[in-house]
């Protein structure tokens, strides 16, 4: 796995795009750039890794661009040591990047084949604070509940409240909000344990939040 300085200044080139887009967090800008987008695309995707743009990553799955991935992460405000649960693992830079700024982030991912293929490169890539999952996300893991924060990667009609249970107390949940497009939106959990919606951000377009897991054919 290379990472030549032709990537590392395409990279500069990304974080100053989504800098202009708004994104104005430092770590978050750090991140990115430290971390190399290409280890997370098929080999034909390689050299437009640094494009702001969304790819297929198979399973009918994307990897989100970046702009949306650092737009998510500077509204849930990821602070050192937060306990993150992450719905939809996909190609696991969304995992990787809350990881780089000092997040323990238990993800769950529904595709199996997708699951085993992301395991393996956040293993080699020492991603210790990442810990995954195939399970339903609509159900989360209750049994590492409360989480601090709570980030969705798939477009949601409701918000499911098997998740928002598992919300500490004015911890922040980010989710897209909507069916053809989602608006990005950031809920609470006050002290009656009430959701609060505390933003409301721009619309995006995300694949949908879908209930269940999905074998590979190998094991059907």
């Amino acid at each position: 796995m290379k990472d030549s300085y032709l990537h590392k200044g395409l990279r500069k080139k990304l974080v100053q795009t989504i800098q202009k887009k708004g994104i104005h967090d430092e770590t978050i800008l750090n991140a990115i750039y430290s971390l190399p987008r290409h280890y997370f695309l098929d080999k034909a995707f390689e050299e437009h890794a640094y494009e702001d743009k969304a790819f297929p990553i198979g399973n009918q799955q994307t990897i989100s661009q970046p702009y949306t991935v650092a737009y998510q992460t500077q509204m849930l405000q990821v602070e050192k040591k937060d306990k993150i649960l992450e719905i939809g693992t996909g190609s696991g830079y969304q995992a990787a990047i809350l990881a780089l700024l000092g997040a323990r982030v238990f993800s769950i991912e529904r595709q199996e084949d997708l699951f085993f293929r992301t395991r393996e490169l956040l293993d080699r890539l020492g991603l210790e604070r990442v810990r995954m999952y195939y399970k339903d996300g609509y159900k989360g893991l209750p049994e590492f509940a409360p989480f601090d924060k709570i980030i969705v990667t798939a477009g949601a009609e409701k918000i499911p409240q098997a998740l928002f249970e598992q919300l500490a107390i004015g911890g922040r949940f980010v989710i897209p909000f909507g069916k053809e497009s989602q608006r990005m939106l950031c809920i609470t959990k006050n002290e009656n344990q009430e959701p609060e919606i505390i933003e409301e951000g721009d619309l995006f377009k995300f694949v949908p939040f879908l209930k269940g897991t999905n074998r590979s054919k190998i094991n059907d």
